[in-house]
């Protein structure tokens, strides 16, 4: 796929299968793991104007920062602490509409108000996190975490076996 990104207008759910088609397409071929994350990280903060879409890689005993768009981000982070650590530690997905309502959350940015984390997994183990925080209460729903687990188990996780 030529590096241009096309973002059609339409229900969220018809913006998510154009873009899944176009991330499939570009990633295809590309084994490096970071210049992947990178990509897909600026498709879907160019596509849905997210407040921060970025990757957390698990290293040792923290997730570390890796691939982002957005405004600064906390570097490290442990297991079991804020949104992304609870992700990592429980494996699953959390869809958190008011951060600050959120025991334990960190804040990066006091800009963020809700947020949205999927465990990328190998296998059982979690290998990293997709976080992704809107400046809008309440911005995620079933749609976005239905989608963003496909790409994070569909085509993220395949990135992991090469």
């Amino acid at each position: 796929m030529a590096e241009k990104l096309i973002v059609i207008s339409g229900t969220k759910e018809e913006q998510y299968v154009s873009l899944l088609a176009q991330l499939r397409s570009l990633l295809e071929g590309e084994t490096d793991l970071i210049a992947n994350l990178a990509n897909v990280s600026a498709v879907l903060k160019d596509a849905f104007d997210f407040f921060w879409v970025g990757f957390y890689l698990v290293k040792e005993d923290e997730l570390v920062l890796g691939p982002f768009q957005g405004t600064l981000a906390c570097t490290r982070i442990k297991k079991g602490k804020g949104v992304c650590g609870i992700a990592w530690q429980e494996a699953t997905t959390q869809l958190v509409a008011d951060v600050d309502a959120f025991p334990g959350h960190i804040a990066c940015s006091s800009l963020s108000r809700s947020e949205i984390v999927i465990p990328l997994l190998r296998g059982n183990e979690v290998w990293g996190v997709l976080d992704i925080d809107s400046d809008k209460l309440g911005f995620f729903d079933k749609t976005d975490q239905c989608f963003l687990e496909k790409l994070c188990n569909d085509i993220l996780s395949k990135l992991c076996q090469k």
